[in-house]
């Protein structure tokens, strides 16, 4: 257990999708400090020993565990949950798939994929890619959120305005997260970690990892947000700049499909460089690619820009 902690959540104490009428698994006070133990996106249904197979079979009902609820003592609507991000201790472990049907290119990779990654979970060195690749690692938690007001079951997949799968990278150690409260107790939870992603998570996965995660959890009385912002504690992307970037852009009239154009030249560019299957340079820039608007004024086209890491591979 952390020793600086108040709390621990263990991972059986975890639920799947967002519901404020769920018994909390903890109440804490305002400044409180938890270790929580969160399980990968899969819930445990891909490990080490997974093939590709174990893609097909996956539980859809059992996706993105989220450890909790937190009920936080004197939290209402109005109010922002102050979420301060002090550390991961990771598993080592991590997964990335081709999930059929899933992903911003789901319509030119219809066949299952996986990637199993092995890394230092005390170093964080970057981790090993086929041959010659070498993805810089960053901790941070995909899901992280408050539960809606709205009653009811709600899918943990698409973000709201009270957080959930916000899948933003740089909520890493040092960030503090700002989330709106909707419900008496904000009803905190958080899970899906990942041991590294690039800006999009084009392929849908990303470096999928358990791993706990130890946050404090304060408020902010009436701060009336109308959606999540985060302070980052310095630089967030010089773990992968060293070297340049290879960049390739869509241009057009629709944000979307410039987006798909960009990731696709991409995978084509890395694919035909480097001698490697098309799906895994997809699930490779999944982990360490990065999406950018770079124009969205001169109509009527836009530009979107996909910057992919010579770090990498150099």
């Amino acid at each position: 257990m952390c020793k600086a902690c108040d709390y621990t959540i263990h991972g059986r104490q975890h639920h799947f999708g967002w519901d404020n009428s769920l018994e909390p698994a903890l109440r804490v006070a305002p400044g409180s400090t938890i270790e929580f133990e969160c399980r990968d996106s899969s819930a445990g249904q891909l490990t080490p020993q997974s093939t590709v197979e174990s893609v097909t079979t996956l539980d859809f009902g059992k996706i993105n565990p989220v450890s909790g609820p937190i009920f936080v003592e004197g939290a209402e609507p109005g109010d922002a949950l102050k979420v301060t991000i002090e550390g991961f201790k990771p598993s080592g472990f991590g997964w990335t798939a081709n999930i059929p049907g899933f992903g911003l290119l789901a319509d030119q990779f219809t066949d299952p994929a996986l990637t199993l990654w092995t890394y230092d979970a005390n170093s964080l060195e970057p981790v090993a890619f086929g041959a010659h690749g070498r993805v810089p690692l960053k901790p941070f938690a995909g899901t992280i959120g408050n539960a809606p007001a709205e009653p009811g079951h709600h899918s943990v997949v698409p973000p709201r305005r009270v957080g959930g799968n916000l899948d933003i990278r740089d909520l890493a150690a040092g960030t503090t997260l700002y989330l709106p409260v909707e419900v008496a107790g904000a009803l905190f939870s958080v899970g899906d970690t990942h041991a590294a992603q690039g800006d999009g998570e084009v392929c849908g996965t990303a470096i999928e990892s358990p791993m706990n995660a130890v946050l404090t959890l304060d408020l902010v009385k009436g701060a009336n947000l109308a959606m999540p912002r985060f302070t980052t504690p310095g630089p967030v992307t010089r773990h992968l700049d060293a070297k340049g970037y290879e960049v390739t852009t869509g241009v057009g009239p629709d944000l979307m499909t410039g987006a798909r154009q960009a990731v696709a030249d991409m995978v084509e560019l890395l694919a035909g460089r480097y001698n490697i299957n098309p799906v895994d340079a997809y699930m490779l820039v999944s982990t360490c690619g990065d999406l950018r608007i770079s124009e969205i004024v001169d109509m009527p086209n836009w530009v979107v820009s996909f910057y992919f890491p010579r770090v990498v591979f150099e």
